[in-house]
């Protein structure tokens, strides 16, 4: 559904605990918003409600049911939608993260169940802004980049207000230089981690973690 007034802009870098409260409010209601990462610019959303994920769905014009990348907050509150293989799998993740590495893990029953799918990747965010709304959410966020299906993705405030100001319900942004590139994405919902895209961090870098 489109809104009959374009998204609001707020810098994150004037008042970083006003914007969170803003954003928390946004999530709850089921709102999309966009805001930055560790990465690129995202869509923001809360993935267990199911009309804000068709919402995404529609303004990327994406296949319904495709999974998007999860933002959590902390491994302790990783583990309360996961189930973890071994030790070592553990130890691996508190190694890589926070950094710009996402990785799809196996769903606990009850997670699996309320997201109909058995797995989903995570990534704790080396961003302070997106620690401290995860903090204050205490749930996962939806994190996909701001674009439509087979287009490049946007990162400029002016340019995502352009395309998606009237279909979302806030722009935060910020005025610090970032150096824009998709996270690293692996597998680790088998026994060894495998790699699906590469991103900001090589994969043979990630692999020297995995003992």
């Amino acid at each position: 559904m489109i809104n009959l007034k374009s998204a609001e802009l707020i810098n994150i870098d004037k008042d970083s605990e006003a914007a969170v409260s803003i954003a928390k409010k946004l999530y709850l209601e089921g709102t999309i918003f966009t805001y930055p990462t560790d990465t690129i610019y995202g869509f923001g959303a809360n993935p267990f409600n199911e009309e804000a994920v068709h919402k995404i769905d529609e303004i990327k014009k994406r296949e319904i049911g495709k999974q998007y990348i999860l933002l959590i907050g902390s491994m302790e509150l990783l583990l309360k939608y996961i189930e973890i293989k071994s030790e070592n799998h553990l130890d691996f993740l508190l190694s890589i993260w926070p950094n710009p590495i996402s990785v799809v893990l196996n769903l606990n029953f009850k997670t699996s169940e309320l997201l109909q799918t058995k797995t989903a990747a995570f990534r704790i965010p080396n961003n302070r802004f997106c620690l401290k709304l995860l903090e204050a959410l205490q749930m996962p966020l939806i994190s996909t980049s701001v674009n439509k299906s087979s287009n490049p993705p946007l990162n400029d405030m002016s340019l995502i207000e352009n395309e998606f100001g009237l279909e979302i319900g806030a722009i935060f942004y910020t005025a610090k230089k970032s150096f824009p590139q998709s996270s690293t994405l692996i597998d680790l919902s088998d026994s060894v981690p495998k790699l699906i895209r590469e991103g900001k961090i090589k994969f043979e870098d990630i692999m020297a973690k995995f003992k």
